[in-house]
């Protein structure tokens, strides 16, 4: 096989691999843009004032009413913090976001099996709790008021102004939101916003999983995870699983075309939801942190959420084998599928005019003009920087 032919395959893969997630992903959108609406986050840090089993309770909540972005649950945690909200609970907040929200539920069960989309959100859940325990147990409250005084420093990182547009105050009901005309402009604004957050990640995820299906061979994948040898393999699963993550740079939505290549492969149960939930700790990611919170809460941070993540994806593992529920064998809807005119077809149909449709109401309604004020703003931040960093103004915020 010449590299021409080789590229021609490994990007027909890809190509595959978009059309069986591109209705997925158009709904998941869509379910994150209404919930966006509908639920009001302008209240999140006055709710959140400790590490309560109320705080985190709400915290969990409000982070799978949220968009499945990291970048942009990272940024939002951050303005939490700022804003007086318990930081405990604003990392709550952030896992949540990330790995409790719909969209991402839809893709794992659709594309890959529903068991997957239910370990995403039990594992979610076990790692939120795994994570505040480690926090109590370990995080020193002098750590915490450097990193709570580092973030009031305000340095740009990230999908600030994703961060404030969320946060925004919202009027009357749910009902009155949903049903006007602003309302629905909104929701398209949202919508787009969500693409234009994560059209990278998921092009990248799309090409690294071709490249992978096309070139790697499946012997590779079997001596790599362990497949001979059964106990073995989950547990090095789990523990390998955010360490790709971290190499493969994607996040969120993103991960899931390579997931799949990986459950193909070989890799564990576990080890496929560990990879989900290594998103956090992605390198690009690591630098926000350490932007937002310093270098030292960074490192804690890392050190934490690794153990959490692993944590949660043995238990996950450990509960799907006893209920007989791991599936038998490594096959995927992405990975094993052609392109025929079926109902994935007709999905992409409807989803795509939904695409047309919002992405239409966004440009007609000032969407391009927010943008670019949003990304003005972003830019004023990071101009403003270094005279951040040589104020270091008392922190007005109590620990906890």
């Amino acid at each position: 096989m010449n590299i021409f032919s080789a590229l021609g395959h490994a990007l027909w893969m890809s190509f595959t691999m978009l059309w069986q997630i591109f209705w997925g992903l158009s709904l998941g959108f869509l379910f994150s843009a209404v919930i966006e609406v509908t639920v009001s986050k302008a209240e999140m840090s006055r709710l959140l004032p400790d590490a309560s089993f109320r705080s985190l309770t709400r915290a969990s909540l409000f982070g799978a009413a949220s968009s499945s972005c990291s970048y942009a649950a990272v940024a939002m945690a951050r303005s939490m913090v700022r804003k007086g909200a318990d930081f405990t609970a604003a990392m709550v907040f952030q896992f949540a976001a990330t790995n409790l929200v719909l969209e991402l539920g839809v893709l794992m069960w659709v594309l890959i099996a529903w068991q997957f989309a239910a370990a995403e959100f039990l594992g979610g859940a076990i790692m939120i709790c795994v994570l505040v325990l480690l926090f109590r147990l370990l995080l020193r409250d002098s750590l915490k008021k450097q990193a709570i005084d580092q973030a009031n420093q305000g340095i740009a990182g990230s999908m600030e102004g994703h961060a404030a547009m969320s946060m925004d105050e919202q009027s009357g009901t749910w009902r009155e939101r949903l049903a006007s005309r602003d309302g629905w402009k909104t929701i398209s604004h949202s919508y787009v916003m969500n693409w234009t957050m994560l059209w990278r990640d998921i092009g990248v995820g799309l090409l690294v999983a071709g490249a992978m299906a096309a070139w790697v061979p499946a012997g590779f994948w079997q001596n790599f995870f362990m497949v001979n040898h059964p106990t073995v393999a989950m547990i090095w699963g789990a523990f390998i699983g955010p360490l790709i993550a971290v190499a493969s740079f994607t996040c969120s939505v993103g991960n899931v075309p390579l997931a799949a290549v990986l459950w193909k492969g070989g890799i564990s149960f576990g080890g496929v939801a560990s990879f989900i939930f290594g998103d956090l700790i992605i390198l690009p990611i690591l630098n926000i942190y350490r932007k937002y919170y310093g270098g030292k809460m960074t490192a804690f941070m890392a050190a934490t959420f690794y153990v959490a993540m692993v944590a949660a994806a043995l238990i996950v593992e450990a509960v799907f084998q006893l209920a007989g529920w791991v599936p038998r064998e490594h096959r995927t809807a992405m990975v094993d599928a052609t392109i025929s005119f079926n109902y994935t077809t007709i999905l992409n149909i409807i989803f795509g005019a939904v695409f047309a449709i919002l992405t239409i109401v966004f440009f007609r309604t000032g969407g391009p003009a927010m943008m670019r004020m949003m990304e003005g703003e972003k830019r004023d931040r990071r101009n403003h920087e270094p005279d951040a960093k040589a104020r270091r103004p008392a922190s007005n915020h109590h620990v906890h």
